[in-house]
C-alpha cells in the first residue's frame, strides 16, 4: 500500500441501473482513520473526433437531462459489456452521424471525474469519412441533430457554451494545437 492510498474495508453497491451502479464504500485513510466513499461505477466510453476532408468537425447536437439543455459534442456513447473501444468507436460514428471511416487513431484517455467516479473516456480521431447509404440506427431513446463545423465555428461553440463538455473541448483545443503546430 503506497502513502496515499485508502483501503477498502467494506463496499456496498445501493443502486444498479442501465448505465451506472452507485457503491458506499468504508475506507482506511492513510493516517488511520476512516472515512465513506460514494462511487459511481462506469462500464467507460468513447468519443470521436470525426473530420471530414473538407476539415468539417462532425458533432451532434442533443438534449442533456442532467443539464436540462441542449449542447453539442462529439459523437459518444457507452462502451458495451466486452466491448473494445476502437469498435465501440465505429459503432457509434456510424449510429449518431451516418458516417463511417477509414482510420480511427486513439488520441488520449481520461478519467472524467476520478473524485467519485470511474468512468473512462477513449477520444479517438477518426478520418477518412464516407457517408453511409443505410447506417445503423440511433438507440430508441436517442435524438441527435447533426451539425458540421469549420474549426472556428467549433471555437465559437466553446465561447457561447453550446459546445460545454469536456471531451468535445478537448478535440476543439486539439485541432486548434494541431493547427497551430502545423503552421510553424
Amino acid at each position: 500500500m503506497n502513502s496515499l492510498e485508502e483501503k477498502t474495508l467494506h463496499s456496498e453497491e445501493i443502486f444498479s441501473g442501465k448505465i451506472i451502479t452507485l457503491e458506499i464504500q468504508d475506507v482506511e485513510l492513510p493516517n488511520g482513520k476512516r472515512a465513506k466513499r460514494e462511487i459511481v461505477k462506469h462500464p467507460g466510453a468513447v468519443a470521436i473526433l470525426a473530420v471530414t476532408d473538407e476539415n468539417k468537425i462532425v458533432m451532434v447536437e442533443q438534449y442533456r437531462k442532467a443539464l436540462e439543455k441542449t449542447i453539442v459534442e462529439i459523437p459518444a456513447g457507452k462502451l458495451e459489456k466486452g466491448e473494445e473501444p476502437v469498435n465501440c468507436a465505429r459503432r457509434e460514428l456510424e449510429e449518431e452521424t451516418g458516417y463511417v471511416c477509414e482510420s480511427l487513431e486513439l488520441l488520449t484517455s481520461f478519467y472524467t471525474s476520478p473524485g467519485f467516479a470511474d468512468e473512462i473516456v477513449h477520444v479517438f480521431l477518426a478520418k477518412g469519412l464516407t457517408k453511409k447509404e443505410n447506417p445503423a440506427a440511433l438507440d430508441e431513446d436517442e435524438f441527435v441533430n447533426l451539425e458540421e463545423l469549420t474549426l472556428a465555428e467549433a471555437q465559437q461553440y466553446v465561447k457561447e457554451q453550446k459546445v460545454y463538455d469536456a471531451k468535445t473541448i478537448y478535440a476543439v483545443q486539439y485541432l486548434q494545437l494541431q493547427e497551430a503546430l502545423t503552421a510553424k
